[in-house]
């Protein structure tokens, strides 16, 4: 009588994966703290953690401790936990994101130096928006935003333009995992695809911002060799309103097109299809 062959141990590997016999729970502990923080603009004491993680204080201090030695979190003053950056520099380091960065910051400077206003670079992470590179304005004065921001996929400029140029599932799937971040408006999705399909056929977004009044933003898609959005390129446009000449919003378009469209052809875009064809 012969005996069945055992399943290998890749396949029993393979079933089990999500079962409890591999849950990790120390690890879930940490993971959870890294999320509360992530959604806190001023941080949480440990009190504040546990009761948003339903647990108590002596089951996360110890992760919480691990956390801070090891550089993920930090600790001010008032015993409250914030996150660092060392996540931000751990993405930083893959190769594609060095890439684009090394690619992108001398046509970021470029811009701000022919706009006169200042720019950053954004891509999708996680359901949110995160900021990946920013150069300042020349003048005197500047608004931008500082790297390693986290901003709203639905009610930002960028947000609509990393949406409009992916395909349907993909969209979709971003839009299940969106995160709201602090002060994220709510938006109707009517309102957002009838958006979402005007930045399509214009190929780019410009709005008011939702954020800061007297801002205009304007994004145009960064596109990669596979032929979808992989960064927006922002301006947030301020009017100069006294006797020094600037150029106009308009003209400004011109430029963050212009820009895009190389960084796109250095990143291995076509440009003779898609959002930059006119």
């Amino acid at each position: 009588m012969t005996t069945p062959a055992k399943d290998s141990p890749d396949e029993d590997l393979g079933a089990e994966r999500g079962s409890p016999r591999y849950n990790a729970p120390a690890l879930d502990k940490g993971l959870d703290i890294l999320e509360v923080l992530a959604d806190s603009m001023d941080g949480c004491t440990l009190n504040e953690i546990a009761q948003k993680l339903g647990r108590s204080v002596s089951e996360i201090f110890r992760m919480a401790v691990t956390l801070e030695r090891r550089g993920y979190v930090m600790v001010d003053s008032g015993d409250r936990y914030t996150l660092s950056l060392k996540m931000f520099e751990l993405a930083h380091r893959q190769r594609p994101l060095r890439s684009l960065i090394a690619v992108a910051l001398p046509l970021l400077r470029e811009l701000a130096h022919r706009a006169r206003q200042s720019c950053h670079l954004a891509m999708y992470q996680g359901g949110r928006v995160v900021v990946i590179a920013q150069v300042d304005s020349p003048e005197r004065w500047s608004f931008g935003l500082k790297i390693g921001v986290m901003m709203g996929l639905t009610d930002t400029s960028s947000g609509h333009v990393l949406l409009a140029f992916r395909d349907e599932v993909e969209r979709a799937r971003m839009l299940a995992a969106h995160i709201k971040v602090d002060g994220e408006l709510a938006m109707d999705p009517g309102e957002l695809f009838e958006i979402l399909r005007q930045v399509r056929e214009r190929g780019h977004a410009v709005m008011d911002s939702r954020q800061i009044r007297g801002v205009t933003n304007v994004a145009y898609p960064v596109m990669g060799s596979a032929g979808q959005v992989i960064a927006a390129l922002n301006v947030p446009h301020i009017e100069r309103i006294d006797g020094q000449a600037s150029p106009s919003l308009e003209q400004v378009k011109a430029i963050v097109h212009s820009i895009t469209t190389r960084i796109s052809g250095l990143m291995g875009y076509s440009v003779d299809n898609g959002p930059y064809q006119e």
